[in-house]
């Protein structure tokens, strides 16, 4: 490899939101021979897919925003899942993003030979890379409960994350699994709308509430006006992050987290008025222990003459409706799913081999992990973006992003370089990453003592227990002595 060389050449994987930074920083870097593969006909991952009633990002609009980028025009505080494609739609139109993607087309198979990544797609093209970058993202395989005669369901059966917008549900009898993020936003969006609303609950979720004030034309005018003034606003809101809500979860005595527990009940008793009701949707688990559910609206419309929470564990779904454990027959017109994703998917299903022979789903037998959640040993010059053990939940997952693009960046300039031919973390320093990870993550308030989908099948959280800070510093500069070298 040769950094005058043109030849040196980098595959990216999904065009969402990491995908698009990467192709913006490479270019950056001088580096113009890269191509993204998307399996979809358009950019923007999660937000691209997730278009239910309701949703919206969690992560106040200008945290979750690139650093290069600011938007002034955001229209509130949170933004609504529409508002954040266009956003990133507009910065890939901005650099000219698109001009490097290719659509419609999905990787099938990576394979490293001879000192490159051979890919192959879905459509029977042949690539080959010196790095590839997996910004395949963590939200993108819907998880679909497993209840007997699901599929069986004769009405309108979607998923929130591959939502029918064909379907009108003026006047029909609706049905939601799930207390997650999704429902807890589309149950007090649609609730109006329909002639019933039934929301079946498996766990009671503490709701934070979160007022969503629109920015005025004032505010948006200083914002364009003096661009430092909204990424001033980003880095003020990332701090409060970092040093605030990040301490407060990785430490399950902190001060921090006893008020937002507080916060929460005090939500859920001056909410909700009905005493039985109240109690159905008390949880019996430390608040942020399943990600934090963020809501200004939920109690108010799960409280609708026309809503009614479902305790009963579902025994059967059957052609016009569900039945529940104590006999009941929930007639619908409707079923949404609201259960969230695979989360431990990030490559899979693509089939990834090493030089070795070694298939990544091998490596990933017993449970997905990577050195400092971006690369996995003996797999040269594959990095990840928003892979295993990396924060997750409530934290801004551009900035996330954008950390671990600027660690790996410094080892792919050292591949251009010819420094280096070969980069992968070596065993020593994952295992030990991995032991530390596993016993600091035994101290978060993860581990307290829920069901969630931060927990592998040990129990064990698969985030990054640390402090957003300590993921900083991690990711200011590699440590050369934790990678194989060729």
């Amino acid at each position: 490899m040769n950094t005058a060389s043109t030849d040196f050449r980098v595959v990216i994987i999904g065009a969402g939101m990491s995908g698009i930074l990467s192709v913006i920083k490479l270019r950056e870097m001088g580096i113009t021979n890269l191509t993204v593969y998307e399996k979809d006909e358009r950019l923007g991952g999660t937000w691209r897919d997730n278009n239910y009633p309701g949703v919206a990002c969690d992560v106040p609009s200008h945290l979750y925003s690139y650093s290069f980028a600011p938007n002034p025009d955001w229209s509130h505080r949170f933004s609504s899942g529409a508002e954040i494609q266009a956003y990133l739609e507009s910065v890939a139109a901005d650099h000219e993003v698109e001009s490097s993607v290719i659509y419609g087309v999905e990787v099938t198979e990576l394979k490293h030979q001879g000192g490159r990544w051979h890919i192959t797609t879905d459509d029977g093209r042949h690539d080959q890379a010196d790095v590839v970058i997996a910004a395949t993202g963590v939200l993108h395989h819907p998880a679909w409960p497993d209840i007997e005669g699901l599929q069986s369901f004769a009405g309108q059966l979607m998923h929130t994350a591959r939502w029918d917008s064909s379907v009108a549900l003026d006047g029909l009898r609706v049905g939601i699994i799930g207390t997650g993020s999704s429902a807890i936003q589309t149950v007090p969006t649609i609730v109006n709308q329909v002639a019933h609303l039934t929301l079946f609950q498996r766990t009671a979720q503490w709701v934070m509430p979160q007022d969503n004030p629109a920015y005025s034309e004032e505010e948006r005018a200083s914002f364009r006006d003096d661009p430092s003034t909204a990424a001033a606003l980003h880095d003020e809101i990332s701090e409060l992050f970092a040093n605030g809500f990040s301490n407060a979860v990785v430490d399950a005595d902190s001060e921090l987290l006893h008020k937002i527990e507080e916060t929460c009940r005090l939500n859920l008793e001056e909410s909700v008025t009905d005493p039985v009701l109240r109690e159905q949707l008390r949880p019996d688990y430390r608040a942020a222990c399943k990600r934090l559910v963020i809501s200004p609206n939920f109690y108010e419309g799960i409280q609708k003459t026309n809503a009614s929470l479902v305790t009963e564990t579902i025994t059967e779904v059957e052609a016009n409706g569900v039945r529940t454990a104590d006999g009941q027959y929930h007639e619908l017109d409707v079923l949404i799913v609201a259960t969230g994703f695979q989360v431990d998917r990030f490559l899979r299903p693509i089939d990834v081999v090493n030089p070795d022979g070694l298939h990544l789903s091998e490596a990933w037998a017993q449970r997905p992990n990577a050195y400092l959640s971006v690369a996995v040993p003996g797999f040269p010059n594959l990095f990840m973006l928003n892979g295993p053990n990396g924060p997750v939940g409530n934290f801004s997952l551009i900035e996330v992003a954008e950390l671990q693009f600027a660690y790996f960046a410094q080892l792919i300039e050292l591949l251009r370089s010819g420094e280096a031919e070969a980069l992968s973390p070596t065993f020593e320093a994952t295992k030990a990453f991995e032991g530390e990870r596993v016993e600091q993550a035994k101290k978060t308030v993860w581990a307290t003592g829920c069901r969630s989908w931060y927990l592998d099948d040990r129990g064990i959280p698969a985030a990054w227990p640390w402090t957003f800070q300590k993921f900083r510093d991690a990711m200011t500069q590699p440590d050369l002595a934790h990678y194989q070298k060729k």
